[in-house]
């Protein structure tokens, strides 16, 4: 990673958020956020701070988003760093804040053909990580970043201290012929013309979250559409690659935490359905493949929680976050 003369400066977050752009090999760029504290940071009544110290003893937490998503959760920092984890987040390339350089440089918006590319990114984040003093990492992957994050702890076993799931996607939600004939069809689209859209996201849940249209988030609708980015054949092929992986069972050694709501919702459903199940993705595939990461997987289920089980509403929140931090203490 070429990062000379790349400085911390002010993130859009705001105070107590800084980003650096990490330079990736090819050209490509992505962005990494720390949080750095006041002390005495409020926690949003998560989890009761126990007076540790952010970066004293404790390894660091490397969030890493999904698709058509990016680091907002403000509140996951506060939690996290109030029980003296350090906390960080990554915007993958062409996501969120790496979006203008990817699509400058040609690329499609949330696009890749290989998810190896993002080890990376992930490389690079971990690289700054521990400049910064800190040793161990707690990788936090949702959604997509979920099976990014299980696939990259497979193969950096070195790098990983612990790993966290919130809602991973290991499975495509539908049917048996878009999980089977259909995604033999993507494999050789994705080859020969991998930039054709062949799906779009359904807008009902991100509507359900942000604020503007009665949700409780307040996030950027450039970096986080309620429709979503349009789904390209050749990321859709390396997506079905990766629950290839998944479905035969990796080898992570470190500790892993998978938390999953308690049911699948309709993803045109209301809206106090979208945010009380996952609408998403298919719950019954998390807790079928989860246990083939490794041989230490503890599964909790989230009664009444979201599809982003940090975007919950309370109480289901509160459950996830301190079953997270409670698990984290006893684990590492």
């Amino acid at each position: 990673m070429d990062d000379s003369g790349n400085d911390w400066t002010e993130d859009v977050l705001g105070a107590g958020f800084e980003a650096r752009t990490l330079r990736l090999p090819g050209g490509a760029e992505a962005t990494l956020v720390r949080y750095t504290p006041d002390d005495g940071a409020a926690l949003d009544g998560a989890a009761p701070d126990d007076g540790a110290t952010p970066g004293v003893g404790r390894p660091p937490v490397l969030y890493v988003h999904g698709f058509t998503d990016y680091f907002f959760q403000r509140h996951l920092a506060e939690a996290v760093a109030g029980r003296g984890y350090p906390f960080y987040a990554v915007d993958l390339r062409g996501h969120g804040r790496s979006i203008d350089s990817w699509t400058v440089g040609g690329g499609d918006t949330n696009m890749v053909n290989r998810l190896e590319l993002y080890y990376e990114d992930l490389d690079a984040a971990v690289d700054v990580i521990t400049a910064d003093g800190h040793t161990g990492l707690v990788l936090m992957g949702h959604s997509t970043g979920g099976l990014i994050t299980s696939l990259y702890a497979d193969v950096r076993p070195d790098r990983v201290t612990a790993m966290v799931l919130n809602s991973p996607w290991f499975d495509l939600r539908g049917t048996w012929l878009e999980r089977g004939p259909i995604t033999q069809a993507i494999y050789v689209l994705g080859r020969i013309a991998p930039r054709t859209v062949v799906s779009t996201l359904a807008a009902g849940y991100g509507r359900a979250l942000n604020r503007a249209s009665g949700g409780e988030w307040d996030y950027d609708l450039r970096w986080k559409p309620y429709a979503g980015f349009p789904v390209r054949a050749g990321w859709l092929a390396a997506i079905r690659r990766g629950h290839r992986k998944i479905a035969r069972g990796l080898s992570v050694q470190c500790p892993v935490l998978m938390c999953t709501s308690d049911r699948t919702g309709r993803d045109d459903a209301e809206a106090a359905e979208l945010l009380s199940t996952d609408a998403v993705l298919d719950v019954a595939h998390m807790l079928a493949r989860g246990p083939g990461l490794g041989p230490d997987v503890d599964i909790s289920i989230i009664e009444g929680g979201a599809h982003d089980l940090v975007l919950s509403p309370k109480p289901a929140r509160d459950k996830y976050l301190t079953t997270v931090l409670d698990w984290l203490d006893a684990k590492v």
